[in-house]
């Protein structure tokens, strides 16, 4: 069952009735419920577009309905299969800038290839920025995402960009659980801030750091745990969960140094095999995660709760298209 937050924020009046009637919200193959959710709440229905794939696996879009002097939003996580929906989403942008669209902004809830930030070594490609170059050269005006993996991902556009954050979403409904004892264990040193700043939301919450040396991509050795966790209610903050290695060594450290409960939390469940077997093995009181990226029935588990990002993103993009703050809701 996915869950809606509710969050400090008023619905907006229905697009039909207001006189803002030039935003048009369209739809990628890769999270049809989502934005199905965002439309929903904007009172908006999504946009008509065929999508199809040629013999040859080409892929071909077409938006059926006049948007020449519109602002569209075109909402596609670029999540597994990664190349085909980044792929599919410009091939829309660039649909959409031929017909003539005043802008058009991408709305990325999961942004694909943003582990590849930088050079660790000789010979890398930054990814992260190639997929920037990519979706500016191909047209899109703006950029909405969702808890990037690294904040830095902002700067390689040239465009405006607009950075949100699951938290809201996360600690509404842990709040709601009136958990006592907590502390908010960051699950290496990269993600301190994040910790940080979901604990202070958390009335000043303690804060824990679990001491991390990646050996490979995909491969880490959890070592130690800085600060107290004993009796208490951990939480395991994190962008995202993979193959869950590193969350769940990190919840078994925690419990050996006498943490009464531990909870995992993450924006983004990418859940690659065998992530599945190793969340629900029992470690965890529960695994709470967002629905940026969408869930197949087969990554389903007892200890999993799958909360909406709908209101947030709804708020987000009617926000954009008012001209007025976004940052205000997250103050």
């Amino acid at each position: 069952m996915i869950r809606s937050a509710t969050l400090p924020i008023q619905a907006p009046v229905p697009a039909a009735a207001s006189d803002h009637n030039r935003l048009r919200l369209f739809s990628g193959s890769a999270n049809v419920p989502l934005a199905t959710e965002v439309a929903r709440y904007l009172g908006l229905d999504l946009g008509p577009m065929v999508r199809k794939r040629f013999a040859d696996g080409e892929l071909y879009v077409q938006i059926q309905e006049s948007i020449r002097g519109c602002d569209v939003y075109l909402i596609q996580p670029s999540c597994r299969p990664v190349n085909d929906n980044l792929m599919e989403l410009l091939i829309m942008v660039d649909a959409c800038r031929r017909a003539s669209a005043r802008q058009i902004t991408a709305v990325i809830p999961y942004y694909g290839y943003a582990r590849a930030d930088r050079k660790t070594a000789g010979r890398e490609s930054i990814t992260a920025k190639l997929v920037a170059n990519l979706i500016t050269e191909a047209g899109a005006s703006r950029i909405l995402a969702i808890d990037l993996h690294s904040a830095q991902i902002q700067g390689y556009f040239d465009i405006p960009f607009d950075h949100v954050y699951g938290s809201p979403v996360i600690l509404d409904y842990l709040v709601s659980k009136n958990l006592s004892d907590i502390v908010v264990v960051s699950p290496d040193v990269g993600g301190v801030a994040r910790a940080r700043a979901f604990a202070k939301k958390l009335d000043d919450a303690p804060l824990a750091i679990i001491d991390k040396r990646r050996q490979a991509h995909n491969v880490a050795e959890v070592l130690n745990v800085i600060g107290d966790v004993k009796n208490k209610t951990a939480v395991l903050v994190d962008d995202m969960i993979d193959t869950g290695g590193t969350i769940c060594e990190g919840a078994r450290l925690l419990r050996q140094e006498g943490a009464r409960q531990v909870y995992a939390c993450a924006t983004h469940a990418v859940f690659s095999p065998p992530a599945v077997e190793r969340l629900s093995s029992g470690i965890f009181e529960e695994v709470i995660v967002t629905n940026t990226i969408p869930f197949s029935e087969e990554n389903r588990f007892p200890q999993l709760t799958v909360l909406s990002m709908a209101n947030l993103l709804g708020e987000t993009i009617w926000r954009i298209h008012e001209d007025t703050s976004v940052s205000s809701m997250f103050r």
